[in-house]
């Protein structure tokens, strides 16, 4: 399903339908297993937190200052124990939701002095209709294999927690990128590795056209399932993602149950793998002083998601890949089953422009992971795995 993330196996808060029998993704907790001896740190936003350093990659004639905010308090949440309260700090209007993951041998936050370097960062995206949390298994288990890394999981605009955080259109991938180039300016971290899924994939390789320069070198780029080019019509089979949009949208702000939304997207043609995963995104609503029973209303905001896909289906970002900044290398995955429309065209212009980028200082490899469809880090979380994997002993920070 082209621009659609994962199931929503890859949470850490699995709906009771994944944890048994057979289907999409259900070897994961087996495959991508937490060593719960091992001490991960995860900074945690909500929708009313974020951080204010000033100014958005000073370095970069392209980025205008922030305005000023008021005082708000952040939390840093230890797994296993307590949440820590820390010092107030300047609030923005225009952050994301995120979790900031860190390896057990991360000793950092940005409440740190400005001299103290911040650790080597992966940010990684989620696709249309996806969340942060899709990425939360698999962050933990990077985090425990690579414990100088931290990795940093949004909600892009329009999608989960971030939905709530009023933004001025248009949303496009650019300016979902935008976004995320501002939290990492906020948060004091300079990307060593972007990893997205499908739409995600497209928001990574924007972010990229928009600050080169301030982006670390090396820096490496993976794009999960997802070309640079227009989507091709066709290949989706019963889950088209634009369609998925729409009839969602036909549907009442609120529901009753999500079994009643599973039954009727079953009932359109959707699949149930998605039907069901869908319905991870509807959050109970509380009918204080109401006869009604309690219900359920979506966390998205849907309109702009539409823009998204729209976004994500027109964005041509090709130049980009041709043009590839000195130090920059972008990863193309593909996965084996995948319902996204590779095209012979693209496939043949990522190789030329392998060649081209190594002439220049700079890399574009494709790959293709095995036994997989689209949602690549819940069919196959181990090959993924051990791919994503060379990024980071790459970039190993010497101990």
């Amino acid at each position: 399903m082209a621009g659609v993330s994962n199931l929503g196996v890859m949470c850490g808060c699995e709906p009771r339908w994944v944890a048994g029998g057979g289907g999409k993704g259900m070897g994961i907790f087996a495959a991508a297993s937490i060593d719960r001896r091992v001490t991960l740190r995860i900074l945690r936003s909500s929708k009313d937190e974020a951080y204010h350093v000033g100014r958005l990659f000073a370095n970069s004639s392209r980025m205008k200052p922030l305005e000023s905010h008021q005082r708000f308090s952040t939390r840093m949440a230890l797994l296993g124990q307590k949440i820590v309260q820390h010092p107030d700090v300047a609030k923005s209007s225009g952050v994301l939701a995120y979790d900031l993951v860190q390896g057990s041998l991360v000793e950092w936050n940005s409440f740190m002095d400005k001299s103290v370097p911040d650790p080597p960062t992966a940010v990684l995206l989620h696709g249309i209709l996806g969340g942060r949390k899709n990425w939360g298994s698999f962050a933990r288990r990077l985090a425990q294999e690579f414990p100088t890394w931290q990795f940093l999981l949004v909600d892009l605009r329009c999608h989960g927690d971030s939905a709530s955080i009023k933004k001025h259109g248009p949303h496009t991938v650019a300016s979902a990128a935008l976004d995320v180039l501002k939290l990492v300016a906020q948060l004091r971290v300079t990307p060593r590795v972007l990893v997205g899924h499908s739409f995600g994939g497209k928001v990574a390789l924007s972010m990229v056209e928009q600050a080169a320069k301030p982006l670390a070198r090396p820096v490496r780029v993976w794009v999960l399932d997802a070309t640079p080019g227009k989507v091709r019509p066709g290949g989706d089979g019963e889950d088209h993602p634009g369609e998925l949009i729409s009839f969602l949208s036909s549907m009442p702000q609120q529901v009753s149950s999500k079994h009643e939304v599973v039954d009727a997207l079953v009932r359109e043609g959707f699949s149930t793998d998605v039907a069901r995963w869908v319905v991870t995104n509807l959050r109970p609503v509380s009918q204080t002083g109401s006869s009604l029973p309690p219900g359920f209303s979506w966390i998205f905001d849907l309109k702009g998601i539409a823009e998204m896909y729209k976004s994500y289906e027109e964005t041509i970002l090709w130049e980009t890949v041709e043009n590839v900044p000195r130090g920059v290398h972008v990863n193309f995955l593909k996965a084996e089953r995948s319902l996204h429309r590779w095209a012979l065209e693209d496939l043949q212009r990522i190789h030329a422009a392998e060649e081209l980028a190594a002439d220049e200082g700079a890399g574009v490899e494709m790959h293709v992971l095995e036994d997989a469809g689209h949602w690549v880090h819940a069919d196959n979380p181990d090959g993924l795995f051990r791919i994503l994997s060379s990024s980071f002993q790459l970039l190993r920070p010497s101990m």
